[in-house]
């Protein structure tokens, strides 16, 4: 084949330039950012992130109260637990209750929330469940949770808990054995909490659901399902969760209701032993993410183009601003809600010591609680995805 000569091979270069066909590699600063041929600094593609997707199916029957209370007072904890993973995960979770309202049509089978990375408004719907007698259809909640959720990929860590504390097996049209083998083929990992005594009868069943889910079996007391200390950082740490919430810049139609459920999960936090204090560390975390209402986090996210919110969706202090007013006054909360963030993760450090050495001190055992269960089955299964975890505290001496 034949070379073009040297101007034709230019003038050859110019017009695949022009038409889009030919890419010029940026040139690289001496700090090695990328720079675009024109000088400007090329933003970095963004790196998708891997989901977990949580599911979390609570029967809601009459006698399951202490199972809710549990499940309310320790989410922040499993939330907490989630963002140790390496690399950082996309959060999803899902929250399913059966047992009690509903009809025998749709198995008493309740999709309180689809997957969203929302927490606070999976937090407000654990608090809004109230308990009645009923039907358990253990097979009917997992086949919902498989058939109407949109899961992630196949490098998705698809995780699934089951609780309750009655058979596993009543369901007669979506019977258990053939739900969970089909949930398990299709990857997602099906854990059996049994909320009653290990030797009870009904026990088998759901140890049955763990093997064929692929997943692990606990039995827990559902009356003393968690184990909470007290801490002496717990109030300030429940402080600095309120102030954070001063850098949020709601925009959009949905904003006032956002930053009021905030607040309000806040509140219903710090009502449960040592729950505002978790709460708080979650929101000093990478996984409490507010972007669909929240400048500061929409920001941070790939296209943001803030000249494309309306002006009356921005919060009401942004309306008259400059293009870059707005863009500095975004920076300024980014920097707030930064320090904030910062004496948050500081005090939940020591709160954690402090924690290690009162367990040991009170003889506290925390391997039949509900959260505890969670959280070493998210380490397993979703170690087994690709994801890793700092290793576990050691007991403290």
């Amino acid at each position: 084949m034949s070379l073009l000569p040297a101007p034709r091979l230019v003038l050859f270069a110019a017009a695949l330039l022009s038409a889009g066909f030919l890419v010029v590699a940026p040139r690289v600063r001496g700090d090695d950012a990328p720079v675009a041929p024109s000088g400007r600094p090329v933003a970095p593609a963004p790196v998708p992130r891997k989901a977990i997707d949580l599911v979390l199916c609570l029967d809601t029957s009459g006698s399951m109260q202490g199972l809710i209370n549990a499940a309310r007072q320790k989410m922040w904890e499993i939330v907490n637990e989630c963002a140790t993973a390496k690399p950082q995960p996309q959060l999803r979770v899902s929250l399913l209750t059966y047992g009690s309202s509903g009809t025998e049509d749709d198995g008493y089978v309740i999709l309180q929330t689809p997957f969203t990375t929302d927490l606070d408004l999976v937090s407000e719907k654990l608090f809004a469940l109230g308990t009645n007698g009923g039907t358990e259809y253990v097979g009917r909640v997992v086949k919902t949770s498989v058939d109407r959720l949109q899961w992630g990929g196949a490098d998705a860590a698809k995780i699934l808990f089951v609780a309750g504390n009655e058979s596993a097996d009543q369901d007669q049209r979506a019977r258990f054995r053939d739900v969970v083998t089909h949930a398990a083929g299709l990857g997602v990992r099906v854990n059996a909490i049994y909320c009653g005594g290990a030797d009870d009868p009904d026990a088998a069943g759901w140890r049955e659901v763990a093997q064929l889910g692929g997943g692990r079996y606990a039995t827990i007391d559902m009356n003393r399902g968690t184990v909470a200390v007290v801490s002496p950082f717990d109030k300030d740490l429940e402080e600095l969760s309120k102030k954070v919430n001063t850098t949020y810049l709601g925009y959009g139609r949905h904003a006032e209701a956002a930053k009021e459920r905030q607040s309000a999960q806040d509140g219903n936090a710090a009502a449960a032993p040592a729950a505002g204090a978790s709460r708080a560390e979650a929101k000093a975390g990478a996984l409490y993410d507010n972007s669909g209402w929240d400048l500061v986090d929409r920001s941070s996210q790939p296209g943001f183009d803030l000249a494309k919110i309306p002006t009356d969706e921005l919060p009401e202090e942004m309306r008259k601003m400059t293009a870059e007013e707005k863009a500095t006054w975004i920076e300024t909360k980014r920097k707030e809600r930064g320090e904030i963030q910062a004496r948050i993760r500081d005090l939940a450090e020591k709160r954690r010591a402090y924690v290690k050495v009162e367990m040991d001190k009170q003889g506290l055992d925390d391997t039949k609680a509900l959260d505890k269960v969670v959280r070493d089955a998210i380490r397993e299964q979703a170690g087994a995805k690709g994801f890793s975890f700092d290793a576990p505290p050691a007991p403290a001496k």
